[in-house]
């Protein structure tokens, strides 16, 4: 029977000129005041062959020392030792603001890039992600912004992140340069982009696509889940957990999905490196599929 393998091959990101690995490391739950822990992460994120490092102003919101902080601690961690920094593809995000929440206006665009620039310690970020659509502002204002960004030298490919095929196109229409990659959430339990275009949309325009939250949350981690009992029974066949084999599971979509792993555990991290070992059935891929949307396929 066709088994679909995955390759741990660095693959392009889009159209930029850039190449990445084929996991990302994400800091959504990046918190704390010493650098030690996250210079583990970072070490453990290396060992798994990652080089695309996922960030966002907006990350650290939510823990006392607030907006910003993922960013900074980050930075904190780069400027302990400088050499880190070119074995990394560096991506971040902007527009959401606490209380806004969005704005995506070319001075907020441009105050929120510069102010991350300063806590990430960084003269150019790899990928600048417009995190989420702002209703007010025009795709021709958004884009004005993201190209100044890019004239200066600061930014060298563009993405976004939650945006529908629609407003992805529209953002588009607007830049002269190729948007390198799209940023949905995408899980067996949040499996809307195989259905909306967004995929699809990825594989005609050549964007790569960065998968947040592919545990559905840590969902599929929990062995009362009827899909996380699937994945763990898939995963028990090539030595892996079900966390890792849900890993393998976005990454065996055509689109070559990149998931990003939210870990705080250096254990959890390299274990991610070992999806690369599950192999998948279309009968096996659709199961976990069906199972984590709760109804059967037509």
């Amino acid at each position: 029977m066709t088994t679909l393998r995955l390759s741990n091959q660095p693959r392009p990101l889009g159209k930029s000129g850039l190449t990445v690995s084929p996991l990302a490391w994400g800091m959504w739950r990046l918190a704390g005041e010493d650098t030690a822990p996250v210079r583990a992460l970072i070490d453990a994120a290396l060992e798994a062959g990652i080089s695309l490092f996922d960030t966002a102003d907006i990350y650290g919101a939510d823990v006392p020392a607030g907006f910003g902080s993922a960013e900074q601690l980050f930075g904190r961690a780069l400027a302990e030792d400088r050499a880190l920094r070119d074995r990394m593809v560096i991506a971040t995000k902007g527009g959401i603001r606490p209380g806004v929440p969005y704005n995506s206006s070319v001075d907020y665009l441009a105050e929120a890039f510069d102010a991350s620039l300063r806590r990430l310690g960084v003269e150019v970020v790899d990928l600048y992600q417009v995190h989420r659509r702002d209703f007010l502002t025009h795709p021709q204002e958004v884009a004005a912004a993201l190209t100044r960004m890019v004239e200066s030298g600061k930014v060298r490919a563009l993405g976004v992140s939650n945006h529908s095929v629609h407003e992805l196109e529209a953002l588009q229409s607007f830049l002269a340069q190729p948007l390198a990659s799209t940023q949905p959430e995408f899980s067996p339990l949040r499996a809307a982009p195989l259905f909306d275009g967004v995929l699809d949309q990825a594989m005609r325009l050549d964007l790569a696509v960065l998968a947040w939250s592919p545990l559905g949350g840590g969902r599929l981690a929990d062995p009362s889940h009827p899909a996380a009992r699937l994945l763990a029974e898939q995963g028990a066949a090539f030595g892996v957990d079900a966390a890792t084999a849900a890993l393998s599971w976005v990454m065996a979509h055509p689109a070559r999905v990149i998931p990003i792993i939210g870990s705080q555990n250096p254990a959890r991290v390299r274990a991610a490196a070992d999806a690369y070992k599950v192999e998948w059935t279309r009968a096996r891929w659709y199961a976990v599929l069906e199972t984590g949307m709760g109804e059967k396929l037509p």
